[in-house]
């Protein structure tokens, strides 16, 4: 490994004027610009790199940002992430990720080891967070820049960013209820889960609004579970159940996307044609979503934009700290979209 002594016995300067040119120190305004370019020049043809961890030491900045993901496997999280690297990656700051599989013990563990690193900042993706687990106390230790992602939070310290919830679910049901059907079933979210009351009181919201009756034999909750993939072996499971009852519906609106996928196999399976016969209607809208068949009418998050989002606030409370200023908690709501494809027609 080329060291700063390396470059300087080559350039022929001392290892302080060398020391100063490449850390660009304060006192390299006064080194002529002849001796600067030749210790460049020397460095570049011996492909000197700094020594980060170093520098590091001395700065008491390590250019990291820690972020910790609840559940890896979750299709969500990618599109999250890829907003959250590129932000970062503009900035010249490096994330460290970690995948804390819903384990309360997992995060603390992770969040001990972030810290001692020395992570100028934290991003939790809180993309599968059950209320049960309260990690907002460990946050608020942390005494660091620190963005929640998928969950609203009613907190001076911690920032967050999620998307509104009961507008997507509004907008799914008006889309529904605006191609004619009247005979709706809903599979909701797991009792716990901390999107699944937004989202019905979406619905609900419309209902009342246009007099739409919600037929209670038509409405099924998701088992709580801490795997979010669960939800398609859920979908089907309880999309089985209601076409065994044989209660009509000409529509079906899940809590997401995979719960859909899971229903528009149960349906296929029972010889109901999607949308003939039954239109569905997911929430998410992760990649897979336009690539089924019939490809899959949601309501799109902006998930990589709300990683974008995140990224830009622990940035700017970086700043803030270093310029000794104080930052309020930042709490921003993003409008989703419907994205209307395939999986939906008007009602027969």
């Amino acid at each position: 490994m080329v060291t700063i002594r390396d470059v300087a016995k080559q350039s022929g300067f001392s290892s302080t004027t060398v020391s100063i040119v490449l850390n660009n120190a304060p006192l390299a305004r006064y080194i002529p610009a002849v001796t600067k370019k030749r210790i460049e020049s020397t460095a570049k043809r011996l492909s000197y790199r700094p020594n980060l961890f170093a520098r590091s030491l001395r700065s008491r900045r390590s250019h990291t940002v820690g972020v910790m993901v609840f559940d890896m496997t979750d299709p969500f999280c990618t599109p999250v992430l890829r907003g959250i690297e590129n932000s970062l990656y503009q900035a010249s700051f490096l994330p460290i990720l970690t995948d804390v599989h819903n384990e309360r013990s997992r995060f603390e563990r992770y969040l001990e080891m972030l810290l001692d690193r020395r992570v100028e900042a934290l991003i939790v993706v809180a993309n599968w967070l059950f209320v049960n687990i309260d990690v907002l106390g460990d946050l608020e230790k942390s005494k660091i820049p620190t963005v929640m992602i998928g969950r609203e939070l009613k907190n001076n310290s911690i920032s967050s960013v999620i998307v509104d919830n009961e507008l997507g679910a509004y907008l799914g049901v008006e889309h529904l209820y605006s191609l004619g059907h009247r005979k709706i079933a809903f599979l909701r979210g797991p009792k716990t889960l901390t999107d699944s009351a937004p989202r019905w009181k979406g619905i609900r919201s419309f209902a009342k609004s246009q007099g739409l009756e919600i037929d209670a034999r038509l409405v099924a909750d998701l088992p709580e579970s801490r795997d979010p993939n669960s939800s398609f072996e859920s979908g089907y499971k309880l999309t089985e159940e209601m076409l065994r009852t044989r209660r009509p519906f000409t529509a079906l609106m899940a809590f997401d996307d995979m719960t859909a996928f899971g229903a528009m196999r149960a349906l296929t399976m029972a010889g109901r044609r999607v949308p003939e016969q039954c239109s569905v209607l997911g929430f998410d809208d992760i990649a897979a979503s336009s690539l089924c068949t019939p490809a899959l009418t949601t309501v799109r998050q902006p998930m990589e934009d709300m990683g974008a989002m995140a990224a830009g606030i622990v940035l700017a409370g970086i700043n803030a700290m270093r310029e000794k200023r104080r930052q309020p908690a930042t709490h921003r709501r993003l409008a989703p979209q419907l994205a209307a494809r395939d999986s939906t027609r008007e009602a027969s």
